[in-house]
């Protein structure tokens, strides 16, 4: 099955969408900072026989507007809500990673009658952490563009399966292969997660909330902790010897660990079939 190329246009910004047809509950996926909506290719694959899923180029990245005016935090959470009505996603479930999986918590917790169920992959409230622009600034500058080749890019991000897809958000252009974002867009997307907490956001979301984990990933484990502590009823999945790509390095255990939640949530009545 393949996807279909979608094109939402909000508040002046264009947002390109791959919509992998299907017939359940809908499903929005959001990928990290500096990602692509082909990050999700195979776990939309997956999961696109019994649902709608729609992976979403986030503002500033991928196909979408590359400059946008507003990179707060609002602005995308106001840009998940835009592909949900234009798309006419009735109640979807919101899957993100990383930043996505941010940007999907603070969805929820501002429109908690729209998102019908939310997936943190990687991810939770964070913040604040002062040292985080000048810490992916500082990994972005060091990335060697333009990449010659794009085996030189897969090796340069690690190989395999994590390799290809970061690759894959690359583009041709003069002198070889290019990120399909600038630098300083990324950066100040998170200014807002360097001087404050999204503790609050978090205690208000009130829909079911599955969150994956990896064992050698970047959410530390006292945040683990807080984030029980504020919801006790949240879902949860820790994968052993992964690291923060898990959706790339384990797609086919996240596909079956979403597919177990949403039929859960769905059994319970707590989603429309």
């Amino acid at each position: 099955m393949s996807w279909i190329r979608r094109t939402v246009e909000h508040d002046g910004v264009r947002l390109a969408c791959r919509d992998w047809p299907g017939q359940g509950p809908p499903l929005v996926l959001l990928h990290g900072l500096a990602g692509h909506a082909g990050e999700w290719d195979a776990i939309a694959r997956a999961l696109s026989p019994r649902h709608r899923v729609v992976a979403v180029d986030q503002r500033g990245q991928g196909d979408s507007s590359r400059h946008p005016g507003d990179v707060s935090r609002a602005a995308y959470v106001a840009d998940v809500v835009a592909v949900a009505e234009h798309l006419r996603l009735h109640r979807p479930v919101v899957v993100g990673q990383s930043l996505g999986g941010h940007t999907a918590l603070l969805a929820a917790a501002a429109r908690p009658g729209l998102i019908g169920a939310l997936v943190l992959v990687e991810s939770g409230p964070g913040g604040p952490d002062p040292e985080v622009q000048a810490r992916i600034g500082g990994w972005l500058d060091a990335w060697p563009v333009p990449f010659p080749s794009l085996r030189a890019a897969v090796e340069f991000f690690g190989g395999g399966a994590i390799g290809e897809a970061w690759a894959a958000g690359l583009e041709r252009r003069a002198g070889g292969w290019w990120p399909r974002f600038d630098r300083d867009v990324m950066v100040a997307s998170l200014a807002e997660n360097a001087r404050r907490s999204f503790w609050d956001d978090w205690t208000n979301v009130t829909c079911p909330t599955l969150a994956v984990w990896a064992q050698q990933g970047i959410v530390p484990p006292r945040d683990i902790d807080e984030m029980f502590r504020h919801r006790p009823e949240l879902r949860a999945l820790s994968v052993p010897g992964a690291g923060h790509d898990v959706h790339l390095e384990h797609p086919g255990l996240l596909s079956r660990a979403i597919r177990d939640f949403l039929d859960e949530v769905i059994g319970a009545g707590l989603l429309p079939a």
